[in-house]
């Protein structure tokens, strides 16, 4: 098997690209374009992922020159439909929500209406707008202006049901002829329970994104998880903008995914394909302004994808693995250790709390994976020893499409099998090691596995031996390897479902039909099996 390779990048020569770094990119790009504006003739406004209605953007851009920038185009507030609209927990899901959407014009003050009944709305709270300008990158795309809506909700009360609408002057959401557009959201529990989360990674925009998002919604979800690649706008993978980056992909996304984001709290973090050079130096930019995230993490502006929050008796900790990849450098060191140390200390907190007995980690790229992707050596290095250090219970991670998962794992860049884990087994992170999940069959074009490497999975077991495979080393060349951990393997749409409880966690794997392909329970310490 040979390592993939993603679209060269046109926007920028691609032996170039492949040396520079993102701020190096984004500095290519705004001088290239600042350029074309001198040669032009043009007199524009600084481009960018500019905040309009306060609060700040990731690594502010308005010292760099833009290209022209459009003014933006208002219509009557009453003929302009909000749409996208997705949810998010603050930093403490008891009492905290963030309520994101967005509107194809600009409009006269946005804002969200909330209440404990969909006819008693009494709390109105402004909105802050992020708009985000992309110019024509070339020829074939023209120039698009996107506005951005993002409502912080705090104080609210634990384990109640809530109603709420997105509106704007013109558009009441309270009004007789607009209640059809209310969503409804629900607060963590102040007391631990039984409850369901789901994950994936790598869904972009599909008949079978949208597939996989129907069948997530019928397991009736406290939260997902979105392990990064969201939704494909930059098709290159390296952060480079170039004519294969259209931001229009975003408002298709944000369409597709509202059925399930409205209701259910839509954990994000960021994949080598949500990398956008053009908006910020850091390439998140364009992250900040869709998406409001707790901000918890070591860096919430350099690193919007890294935080944590705690759900009943779970720990969740989302990490940024592009800041470590060796497969893909762009954006390596990216915060400079603060994500790993801040990891550290965040895992060891969550250990020592009485109340938490599972935490769950995801990011990106793979740790343990022999599909296209292989695994990251770079996670391996700077986080295995954290994970087994403070006795991480599931890894769920992106960038494969495809399903696998593996046996227990033992600390050991290796992957020492520390208890084989076939389908329907029970396994103890305390003993045994950690199990890792490549979900990445969320709807975006499937892979595959190695040659003569069959699926096995519930119902279609193929059990081997070991697989010859490969992994990213920090000199960006692929080492091979011959593993022995890859239990289950399934190259179809799907995404994991995990069941909380007191004592276990109870992980399956669903293909987009609803069929089961894997299920293995998780539980810890004196009574497990």
């Amino acid at each position: 098997m040979s390592p993939a390779h993603d679209t060269p990048d046109v926007g920028i020569p691609p032996r170039l690209a492949r040396r520079m770094s993102m701020p190096e990119q984004h500095e290519y790009l705004r001088t290239k374009f600042s350029r074309r504006r001198a040669l032009t003739g043009a007199a524009g406004a600084v481009g960018g992922a500019a905040l309009l209605g306060g609060g700040a953007a990731a690594a502010p851009v308005s010292a760099t020159p833009g290209p022209p920038h459009r003014a933006a185009v208002r219509v009557d507030g009453s003929l302009v439909a909000p749409f996208g609209r997705h949810l998010a927990f603050g930093a403490d899901p008891k009492t905290q929500m963030r309520i994101s959407w967005q509107v194809p014009f600009a409009v006269n003050r946005p804002y969200v209406r909330v209440g404990l009944t969909p006819w008693e709305l009494s709390r109105k709270v402004e909105a802050e707008v992020r708009a985000l300008h992309t110019p024509a990158l070339s020829k074939r795309l023209p120039a698009v202006e996107q506005h951005y809506l993002h409502v912080a909700l705090d104080g609210l009360r634990p384990g109640t049901t809530y109603y709420y609408g997105v509106g704007h002057d013109g558009f009441d959401p309270a009004s007789a002829e607009r209640l059809g557009t209310l969503g409804t959201f629900r607060t963590a529990p102040a007391a631990p329970g039984t409850f369901v989360f789901t994950a994936f990674g790598d869904q972009g925009v599909s008949y079978d994104a949208l597939a996989n998002d129907q069948v997530i919604l019928g397991q009736n979800p406290s939260f997902h998880l979105h392990a990064g690649d969201i939704c494909y706008a930059d098709g290159t993978g390296h952060g480079k903008e170039a004519d294969t980056y259209d931001a229009r992909v975003w408002d298709q996304f944000l369409a597709q995914t509202e059925t399930v984001a409205k209701s259910v709290p839509w954990m994000v973090t960021t994949g080598n394909h949500d990398m956008e050079a053009w908006y910020s130096p850091n390439g998140y930019g364009g992250q900040s302004a869709r998406w409001s995230l707790p901000e918890n993490g070591p860096d919430p502006r350099n690193a919007p994808g890294v935080y944590s929050f705690v759900y009943g008796n779970l720990g969740v900790v989302a990490l940024d693995a592009n800041d470590v990849s060796y497969e893909i450098p762009a954006n390596k060191g990216c915060t400079d250790g603060k994500q790993t140390a801040w990891l550290d200390r965040r895992l060891g907190e969550l250990r020592a709390r009485d109340d938490i007995e599972f935490v769950v980690v995801f990011f990106h790229h793979c740790m343990y994976s022999t599909s296209t992707h292989a695994s990251d050596g770079g996670v391996r290095d700077a986080w295995l020893p954290l994970f087994t250090e403070h006795q991480v219970d599931l890894v769920i991670n992106g960038h494969n499409h495809v399903y696998e998962r593996t046996d227990a794992i033992r600390g050991g860049g290796s992957g020492e099998v520390g208890k084989p884990v076939p389908v329907g087994a029970s396994t103890d992170p305390t003993r045994d090691g950690i199990v890792y999940v490549t979900a990445g069959g969320a709807g975006k074009d499937l892979y595959g596995f190695g040659p003569g490497v069959r699926d096995s999975h519930e119902g279609k077991v193929d059990d081997r031996e070991a697989i010859v495979t490969f992994h990213w080393t920090a000199s960006r060349l692929p080492a091979p390897d011959t593993v022995e951990w890859s239990r289950v393997r399934y190259t179809g749409f799907s995404f994991l479902a995990v069941e909380v409880e007191k004592g276990r966690m109870k992980v399956s794997a669903l293909a987009e039909d609803g069929t089961r392909v894997d299920h293995f329970e998780v539980r810890r310490g004196p009574g497990s099996p």
